[in-house]
């Protein structure tokens, strides 16, 4: 396995649309999938996407927990998520804080749908359908959202809260953020 190079801002593979994967179980799909989830761990993300390596295929890996910083909160295990299609449960949405690795060193607040559906193929290429809330929710979201060419900065209603961490910490962190 490997650490993969990061796409940042500005790179034009960050605004393309992915392709689909069409051979799921190619070994240099497996191996694709294999070094994003140890490049997502090494960045301490919950989220990356095939384009933010540099590869313009619909593949998302996320590690995040349902609910972070809330009593009860539970972890969701890896998710590998192939050619995926995401629908709203609810017109409901939710804003809160947002960053990404191919967007360093800065945050925002996003609008997200509080619930979805998400109906991909897993990395056997079985079909994989789930309902995902909250915070799982939202970077299910952030990571489709790089498979269709759009980053986080593209969903704010305004650059208000657009900050460096540092200033995140200083002016907006709540107490339960900091844990």
């Amino acid at each position: 396995m490997a650490i993969l190079k990061v796409a940042v801002l500005g790179n034009p593979i960050l605004r393309v649309p992915a392709e689909p994967v069409k051979n799921i179980q190619a070994p240099e799909i497996q191996r694709l999938i294999d070094d994003m989830i140890e490049t997502m761990r090494e960045y301490r993300g919950v989220g990356l996407a095939a384009p933010q390596v540099h590869r313009s295929l619909q593949i998302a890996v996320v590690e995040a927990e349902e609910n972070p910083g809330a009593a009860g909160g539970s972890s969701r295990p890896l998710t590998v998520l192939i050619n995926p299609r995401i629908l709203p449960v609810t017109e409901r949405m939710e804003e809160d804080w947002e960053g990404c690795l191919s967007v360093p060193d800065l945050r925002g607040r996003v609008s997200r749908y509080g619930e979805i559906e998400v109906q991909a193929q897993d990395r056997r290429g079985r079909p994989l359908n789930l309902r995902a809330g909250d915070f799982f929710a939202r970077v299910i979201q952030h990571e489709h959202d790089h498979l269709i060419g759009t980053l986080f900065l593209d969903r704010m209603k305004s650059f208000d809260t657009l900050t460096y961490p540092a200033e995140y910490a200083r002016y907006w962190a709540r107490p339960e953020d900091e844990g």
